[in-house]
């Protein structure tokens, strides 16, 4: 049973989970919203039967408007008070901020993590969408990017790092120095979202996306998602060994033996073959 939260909303479909953002009036992303996230990832991570999770705004035409400002410029108006009582630098920080740890916790998630961007989407908002592993967006008048070094800051929930990885360093810097918001399509044709839908049906079409990955083999996935996540930053050499490892994980499943003998025993190409009934072992 999934515990109740003021700014998540959750729907348990057994082996997909929905959890709705929801911070009205302002849909806003606080450091309360971060800690409610971090307790209902702990209930996650120990749901065995979990394939596929997804985030998705519950407002109207909003995803995350954004990281709430009052809260950032609370921070900043405290760090000058204090520096100015010290008359020093400030000192490098000691460990990763809870919203760093947020977006790590989504990328080690043995399930697979959707962001379900069903409207406009900056800075914070922007930078948790980039954490999840897929991205799908409403078509129409939206925007979304990481629009910080217009008030002065940058972006700091890990979207210098997670961009620049995602579609190069170039244009990421062009983005993020020029602070550029993108509609839906201009996302899409840089790869920082991975599919576009209309959004008179959105959650329909959320749902569908999400039911195409919880029918497919969830050891496989887990592997998949794994070594992409971990080999990026590591040398050729090392990522192929990951590979043979994970591949070697996937051949000693049961599901993966049943499932290229069945092919074998049908007239359907292997792209076809999704029919299958995955146990997860």
């Amino acid at each position: 049973m999934v515990k109740q939260y003021e700014h998540l909303k959750i729907e348990d479909h057994g082996h997909l989970v929905i959890c709705f953002l929801s911070n009205p009036p302002t849909h806003t992303f606080t450091s309360k919203g971060v800690l409610e996230v971090h307790d209902f990832l702990e209930q996650m991570e120990k749901k065995e039967d979990l394939r596929v999770l997804a985030f998705t705004g519950e407002g109207e035409d909003v995803f995350i408007k954004h990281y709430e400002v009052g809260e950032l410029a609370d921070s900043a108006e405290k760090n000058i008070s204090h520096e100015s009582k010290l008359d020093q630098k400030t000192s490098s920080p000691k460990e990763l901020h809870n919203f760093h740890k947020m977006l790590l916790r989504l990328r080690d998630l043995n399930a697979i993590v959707v962001a379900g961007i069903n409207g406009n989407t900056a800075g914070g908002g922007c930078e948790f969408a980039l954490g999840c592993d897929l991205r799908i967006m409403s078509e129409g008048p939206f925007t979304i990017g990481l629009p910080e070094t217009s008030v002065g800051i940058l972006p700091g929930g890990g979207g210098t790092q997670r961009l620049a990885r995602l579609i190069g360093s170039s244009r990421a810097l062009d983005l993020i120095l020029h602070a550029k918001l993108m509609t839906p399509d201009q996302a899409l044709g840089l790869g920082i979202v991975n599919k576009l839908v209309p959004h008179e049906s959105f959650k329909e079409e959320l749902m569908l996306y999400c039911a195409d990955l919880v029918s497919r083999a969830p050891i496989a996935l887990r592997q998949v998602k794994k070594i992409i996540h971990q080999g990026l930053d590591r040398p050729l050499e090392e990522g192929l060994m990951m590979e043979q490892e994970a591949f070697d994980v996937t051949m000693r499943s049961s599901d993966a033996a049943k499932a290229m003998r069945a092919l074998l025993d049908t007239d359907k190409n292997i792209e076809e073959n999704t029919e299958f009934k995955w146990e997860g072992k």
